[in-house]
């Protein structure tokens, strides 16, 4: 997973947002590359344990479902798209991006996470380490902020918080403006002082918002006409595909250059993440039979599916591990060579098509200096709830579209 996880209780319902919004166009937001960041399994884990403290995730696995840069860029006028610089970290562990918030803006580094949907990060009033290590919002220096004043809290299944206030102001995705709640951390515990960004911005559905009746940044642009339509489509790069560049978050289009044939829709069965049905995994066109519902999730690094259907895949790719009941290991393991061996696709079948992931991008990070073994990127013990993270997305083009009839659209990525 990427930053942190989803806000579990903010204390009060917040009031109706006004909408000011600008630029009814689509808005880009290009990634790249931080190539002084190594790939942590464990700390992967651990961020995937807090963002779903429900699940009660532990190193070995034992999941459970749930219940229910620092430039933002010119917006081009001439395209009606903006840009927002983002920076792949780990490689392709994380994306974050550049958000303006206030007027003047204030530039935040945030984790776009379709698996949350708040948007928070620390204000200057906090004075505790971690806050001190991010960028802080100065209200003072914001002519457009509001106070609203009620608490909020944070609370994470790794034991970190954070805590402070609501309040509303302008928050600007690469031009695409509007009003929106926010939550200001004026207290964070130390955890939060080693993550490479600022707070999260959630593209979720407003039914899992930390504050019943919370509308999002997508409710909101949408609700103000302030995008052509109401999709965020994502297209995440792969160092090992193309060294990491030119990906990009597009808001309220679709960018059919980067991808090939057409957008298979799959409709969303229950919002609050996206959750789609998958109805079938395949390891080289050949059926395993399993089958279960997914959440597609910008926010989580791995694949993380059923104990039976990563049992299955990794039954056919030769010197791979089950090292999840290992204490030193906690996961599925396979040869680093994949990555450059490979020529194998597992698939995830989603509305009558196969989404194909390479085996080659299992082969996810070194289990030591050796360099032989690598954790995979398919982990298993999700049941119940796939989780389809960063290793599906940066194969394939994905658009989330927040119609009257939510669905994702899904593509073979063109690199």
């Amino acid at each position: 997973m990427k930053f942190t996880a989803t806000l579990i209780s903010l204390a009060a319902a917040t009031a109706l947002l006004v909408v000011e919004a600008q630029h009814p166009a689509g808005t880009a937001i290009p990634l790249s590359l931080n190539p002084n960041i190594k790939r942590n399994f464990r700390a992967t884990i651990a961020k995937l344990n807090a963002r779903y403290p429900q699940l009660d995730l532990e190193s070995h696995h034992t999941f459970r479902p749930p219940g229910s840069p620092t430039n933002s860029g010119a917006r081009d006028r001439g395209t009606g798209t903006g840009k927002v610089p983002l920076v792949d970290v780990g490689p392709d562990s994380e994306y974050y991006g550049t958000v303006q918030v206030g007027t003047p803006g204030q530039p935040f580094r945030l984790d776009f996470d379709t698996g949350s949907s708040d948007i928070w990060f620390p204000t200057s009033d906090c004075t505790t380490s971690a806050c001190k290590a991010h960028h802080r919002f100065n209200a003072k220096k914001s002519t457009t902020y509001k106070k609203d004043g009620r608490p909020w809290k944070i609370g994470y299944g790794d034991g970190s918080s954070a805590s402070g206030i609501l309040a509303s102001d302008m928050v600007d995705v690469g031009g695409i403006k509007v009003r929106q709640t926010i939550g200001l951390a004026t207290s964070e515990s130390a955890q939060f002082a080693k993550s490479p960004e600022d707070g999260l911005f959630g593209l979720g559905f407003n039914t899992i918002e930390s504050v019943k009746g919370v509308k999002t940044f997508l409710d909101n642009a949408i609700a103000a006409k302030a995008i052509a339509q109401p999709v965020v489509s994502v297209f995440l790069p792969s160092v090992r595909r193309n060294g990491g560049k030119g990906g990009n978050y597009l808001f309220g289009a679709i960018d059919k250059t980067r991808f090939t044939g057409a957008l298979n829709y799959v409709p969303v069965t229950r919002k609050g993440y996206w959750q789609i049905a998958i109805s079938n995994a395949k390891y080289n066109n050949k059926s395993l039979t399993q089958a279960s519902e997914g959440i597609i999730d910008t926010g989580t690094t791995l694949i993380i599916v059923g104990a039976a259907a990563a049992s299955a895949i990794h039954k056919s790719i030769p010197g791979a591990i089950d090292s999840s009941k290992d204490p030193n290991i906690g996961g599925w393991t396979v040869p680093c060579s994949l990555a450059k061996t490979s020529k194998d696709n597992i698939a995830f079948t989603m509305g009558g098509k196969d989404f194909l992931v390479p085996v080659a991008d299992l082969a996810w990070s070194p289990l030591d200096s050796t360099g032989k073994q690598c954790y995979s990127g398919v982990q298993g013990g999700q049941e119940g709830l796939w989780i389809l993270g960063d290793v599906f997305i940066k194969n394939n083009y994905c658009v989330f579209e927040q119609s009257a009839s939510p669905r994702i659209g899904i593509a073979p990525l063109k690199y």
